[in-house]
């Protein structure tokens, strides 16, 4: 038995990726999909004709609303491949703007339809976890839209994430890593730092034992990961969403794998319920530097990918 098909006896296994055709050798129950991963695909040859096509299907069209009509083509085509869900992100330039979110996440899920997709069963409607995009997700979530809050960096995040009853959550597991490397500095120590020892593999951790101790019915699902020690200690995990490169190297090795999360165990921890109105929620996560820096580092670069799109449409 490989890593791969180890890690999948107990978590289920997400494809991070807006490369398609990359997912049968892989066999992921869902995929997931941000801007960047959609600007890089349509930059490849193969994937070029998809943009083209729809720029000209949807000529004259407002240019969000073709940005839109991209995303669910490529939706598409990965349910196409996979039996579970797929995520599609609303724009990052809307992560304050609650009613904004609502509305286009609503105008996603429209074409979706449209398409002939069970978007109840098969669709996440990715949000940046702001404290206004974690509002737009509690309404969505009330009219049976579910969301994958992504961009998640703190507890306090993961809390009121779960409090609002959103279906998924993505803690960035890597970038955690990146930002707390670069503070070390010099003093960095990657061996005591790495597996379960990691921070972005502590700060999971911590969330998925927090919403298990409580049951919090939102799923965990560790992203962002910049190697498989990452991914082994968080075997276990609802979910995890695995670049492909990634998982051909879970796929190609044998390497023991352990169960590192378990939900049982969590529940017999002592772990205090914590509840956060706005003011709390964003103290929270002013008092986090980590959190903070990497919540606004990451929309923007979300949104300057969804601006590159635009150009490469032509706008």
């Amino acid at each position: 038995m490989n890593q791969l098909e180890a890690l999948r006896q107990w978590t289920t296994v997400v494809a991070d990726t807006g490369d398609f055709r990359q997912l049968a050798q892989f066999r992921p129950q869902d995929a997931t999909t941000n801007p960047s991963l959609i600007l890089k695909a349509v930059q490849k040859p193969d994937y070029r004709p998809l943009l083209d096509e729809t720029v000209a299907a949807h000529k004259g069209k407002p240019v969000d609303e073709v940005i839109d009509h991209l995303l669910v083509r490529f939706g598409t085509e990965i349910l196409s491949l996979i039996p579970g869900r797929v995520s599609t992100e609303v724009d990052a330039r809307l992560s304050f703007d609650a009613a904004a979110t609502v509305e286009r996440a609503e105008r996603i899920v429209a074409l979706y339809r449209a398409e002939g997709v069970d978007v109840e069963q098969r669709l996440l409607i990715k949000i940046a976890s702001t404290w206004e995009g974690i509002r737009a997700a509690e309404i969505l979530e009330k009219k049976g839209i579910h969301t994958n809050l992504t961009l998640l960096f703190s507890f306090a995040q993961a809390v009121a994430c779960g409090a609002a009853g959103v279906r998924l959550i993505s803690p960035f597991v890597g970038r955690i890593y990146d930002w707390y490397r670069k503070a070390a500095g010099a003093q960095w120590d990657e061996a005591a730092n790495a597996g379960a020892n990691d921070p972005g593999v502590k700060s999971v951790r911590q969330i998925y034992d927090y919403y298990k101790k409580h049951g919090i019915a939102t799923e965990v699902m560790g992203a962002s990961f910049r190697n498989t020690g990452q991914i082994a200690a968080l075997a276990g995990c609802d979910l995890l969403t695995i670049s492909p490169e990634l998982l051909a190297e879970l796929a190609g090795s044998t390497a023991p794998l352990a169960h590192a999360l378990d939900a049982s165990a969590a529940r017999d921890r002592d772990i205090p319920e914590v509840r956060y109105d706005e003011a709390a929620f964003r103290f929270a996560l002013n008092e986090d530097a980590m959190a903070t820096e990497k919540l606004a580092e990451g929309i923007r670069a979300f949104a300057a990918d969804a601006v590159k799109l635009e150009r490469l449409m032509g706008a």
